[in-house]
């Protein structure tokens, strides 16, 4: 691959997306995590249309607005609207491995609407498992270390959550009198 290639617009979109993923994946904080996660799939929308890859763009595009979404409104009605527009642009666009990146936003929409803590990481990384081969597969180069690191940052993330949660729990146990 040339120097041309890397520093491509499209893939220079992709390393802001990076940025913001990772950042995203390292919040312990759900509203948090939505924002950047929101910004990411938009920055994501923008280089998956400069590789030419439609059915990419449009899943990315529309987990944008959905994760602008769940950062104010928990529904499932608004879970399953938002899969139905991912599915019917994945019906429109997608064909093959592009159906790929329309079951991952369909699982990521779901448990940005439904989930909180720990569960609403362990399915953004299974979405994250299916960006990555997608990514890998399109050659986004910055997709697919974004993806890599996402789901290394999720991981990390998900591991800290559980041990504060262990720690308060060890913590609870050392304050109960003694019966």
């Amino acid at each position: 691959m040339t120097a041309a290639q890397i520093f491509a617009p499209a893939q220079l979109v992709g390393y802001l997306a990076l940025v913001l993923g990772i950042s995203a994946f390292l919040q312990k904080k759900d509203q948090r995590l939505r924002l950047l996660n929101a910004t990411q799939s938009l920055a994501y929308a923008v280089h998956f249309f400069l590789l030419g890859n439609a059915p990419a763009t449009a899943s990315a595009a529309v987990s944008s607005a959905r994760s602008f979404t769940a950062l104010r409104y928990r529904s499932p009605i608004l879970a399953v609207l938002f899969v139905g527009i991912i599915v019917g642009l994945g019906a429109h666009y997608a064909h093959g491995l592009g159906w790929l990146t329309i079951i991952a936003s369909s699982i990521s929409t779901l448990a940005m609407f439904l989930l909180t803590g720990v569960p609403l990481r362990i399915v953004l990384f299974t979405s994250t498992l299916m960006w990555l081969t997608n990514n890998y597969l399109c050659g986004s180069i910055g997709g697919t270390v974004l993806e890599f690191f996402i789901g290394a940052a999720n991981l990390t993330t998900i591991f800290r959550m559980l041990s504060d949660r262990t720690k308060a729990r060890e913590e609870a146990t050392l304050r109960e009198p003694a019966l």
